[in-house]
């Protein structure tokens, strides 16, 4: 796990110190809504996001689809790690497979997601703007791992199993 972070890691900021290259000063600033209605402020930075009101945390981004089969096997683990670590990680799920707000809200509410949950017609362009830097192609689910300072430190396609993600949080928590 340490050498698929490490490599995961090395490759994406070289992909981010390519990016950094080409951009201006100016950062882009985006808004997800969630189902319910809370809006989120994230602004782009040079290693990963900064979403207002979410600083300090672990965050993990999924981009995930209501018909995944390994989508919806990753839900409960999800749900067990929000609950285990409410004080220091915020899952942000964003599906892509369609729903509107009013369907993913009932989807949700059936499957008892205790994270934060965005329809991709209220996500605007922050979609676009992580497949772009994050070379995501559109294989579902897609997470992309923050540490407690909004950089990226890890890119996943695919599911990873509820203890990999147990050591990616120990991982991306405050060092002692």
């Amino acid at each position: 796990m340490k050498k698929l972070l490490t490599l995961t890691f090395l490759a994406f900021s070289f992909f981010s110190s390519l990016q950094a290259e080409s951009t201006t000063a100016q950062q882009p600033v985006m808004s997800i809504t969630d189902v319910n209605g809370t809006s989120y402020q994230i602004t782009g930075t040079n290693e990963g996001l900064n979403i207002k009101g979410l600083e300090g945390k672990i965050i993990f981004l999924e981009f995930f689809g209501h018909r995944c089969p390994p989508c919806l096997a990753s839900i409960p683990h999800l749900i067990k790690l929000q609950e285990k670590y409410k004080d220091k990680l915020t899952v942000i799920a964003v599906e892509v497979q369609g729903l509107n707000n009013t369907q993913l809200t009932q989807f949700v509410k059936e499957k008892g997601m205790n994270y934060i949950v965005v329809a991709d017609e209220k996500a605007g362009n922050f979609v676009n703007y992580i497949a772009q830097r994050a070379q995501w192609r559109g294989s579902i689910p897609f997470m992309v791992a923050l540490d407690t300072k909004g950089n990226v430190q890890f890119v996943q396609a695919g599911m990873l199993p509820e203890s990999s993600l147990e050591e990616l949080i120990k991982q991306l928590g405050p060092k002692k």
